[in-house]
């Protein structure tokens, strides 16, 4: 008689998937953080060409102004205490020339060879997160620039002048702490849109026809206070049209934060810098976006 054997049977266990290990949110932020730092070690290798085009423009201009003018002879805004107060409304309006100035050169202009010849934004947008945070790193990335330019440029514009004209600058602290992270966000967020709305071709447009008059309408030269004369009858008509310039709103921001010359006045500023940082952000993206999925 056979003998019926039993085996022993173990349990059958059903198969799961492997959990993630983190949530996409988390995914992307770590993603969003490893796009920013990759952008500051870049920064960090060209210190060497970084420093000069920060410094060599507004070093130059408060050189011929308010140095190499007084010692020839020519005097500008006028003499004695006419000329210490241009001095300080130029040293304000180059701080915040310099900060658009790097805004472009730091998103604008890079991301025109990335969307180029270079087809490096195409590992960019291969990160794990959505499209337009890789839009928004490049103002974060911009912005922080600019914070570092403006850094570089006070100390050099407000120590270059000869003895005879003393300039006159009073730092209003919570004024400044608050214009420079609004005007560096609003000069990476212009960058964002420039950078996407120009191939590399029509650089040479971008700066003879949008960046040149900016400058000279700036604000970095005069007060938006001082243009009132400028008139058609009784409008003052130039006093209008700069209103469209969004430097024009960063040089008066820093003309209230580090002196006591006249300007524009602080709840016209804010407001419309404010707006000009959503319109060029949503500009921004907005182009980001086209260009990347086209």
């Amino acid at each position: 008689m056979d003998r019926i054997v039993t085996i022993p049977q173990t349990p059958v266990t059903k198969c799961q998937a492997p959990r993630p290990t983190r949530s996409a949110s988390s995914a992307s932020w770590i993603a969003f953080r490893a796009l920013l730092l990759r952008d500051l070690v870049v920064l960090r290798k060209n210190l060497g060409a970084f420093i000069p085009r920060t410094v060599l423009q507004p070093f130059l201009l408060v050189f011929i102004f308010l140095y190499v003018f007084p010692k020839i002879g020519t005097s500008v805004g006028g003499s004695g205490a006419a000329e210490s107060g241009f001095a300080a409304v130029l040293i304000a309006g180059t701080v915040g020339l310099s900060i658009m100035f790097q805004g472009i050169q730091a998103v604008a202009l890079p991301m025109v060879q990335e969307f180029g010849y270079t087809k490096e934004i195409e590992d960019r947008v291969l990160a794990p997160l959505p499209v337009w945070t890789v839009a928004v790193g490049k103002v974060a990335a911009g912005a922080i620039q600019g914070l570092i330019a403006a850094a570089i440029v006070f100390p050099v514009a407000a120590v270059v002048h000869v003895r005879e004209i003393q300039v006159h600058l009073t730092v209003h602290w919570p004024i400044l702490l608050t214009m420079l992270p609004l005007a560096c966000v609003m000069c990476a967020a212009l960058g964002l849109t420039f950078g996407t709305r120009f191939d590399p071709r029509q650089v040479p447009v971008l700066f003879g026809i949008i960046i040149l008059p900016m400058t000279f309408l700036g604000g970095t030269y005069y007060a938006w206070t001082t243009l009132a004369p400028v008139k058609v009858g009784a409008w003052s008509w130039l006093q209008t049209v700069v209103l469209a310039n969004p430097l024009i709103y960063v040089t008066e921001g820093f003309r209230a934060a580090l002196t006591r010359s006249p300007h524009m006045h602080l709840y016209a500023i804010y407001p419309v810098m404010t707006g000009f940082c959503a319109l060029f952000m949503w500009l921004g993206i907005k182009g980001f976006r086209k260009r990347v999925l086209s």
